[in-house]
């Protein structure tokens, strides 16, 4: 690191990083920001992998679930989705062709029914739209 904090990317090496990893976003007006729980953009189901799809029909119907931490609560240390209680939010796995372990894809759902897909484990959310 240099003398400011900024390692060997440079602070345009470390945005564009950031950037890429969805860490931030754009605004209207050019200016980076986070994603938050009031920044949450939406995806129809059937914008979804089928994979995805697949998942929401298990977590509709209760299960059976392909592995055992689906169901588990979803502790949104991040602060990405909205503030809820502990407990509030469980997650569930979304298959990743040719991975060898569960991937980074997940569905997180809601007590209230609302459904919220990731497909970088946690890094930006997308609410699935015609969800509570």
């Amino acid at each position: 690191m240099n003398r400011l904090g900024v390692g060997s990317l440079g602070s345009r090496g470390l945005l564009r990083s950031t950037l890429a990893l969805g860490l931030l976003s754009i605004s209207p007006l050019g200016l980076p920001q986070a994603q938050g729980p009031d920044s949450i953009p939406e995806i129809a189901v059937a914008e979804l992998p089928r994979e995805a799809r697949e998942s929401i029909s298990l977590i509709r119907k209760g299960g059976p679930f392909p592995f055992p931490r689906d169901g588990a609560v979803f502790g949104n240390f991040e602060k990405r989705l909205p503030a809820k209680a502990r407990g509030y939010y469980r997650e569930y796995t979304v298959r990743t062709p040719g991975a060898r372990d569960r991937g980074a894809r997940r569905i997180v759902a809601g007590r209230d029914g609302e459904l919220y897909y990731t497909d970088d484990h946690y890094q930006s959310f997308k609410r699935i739209r015609g969800t509570p």
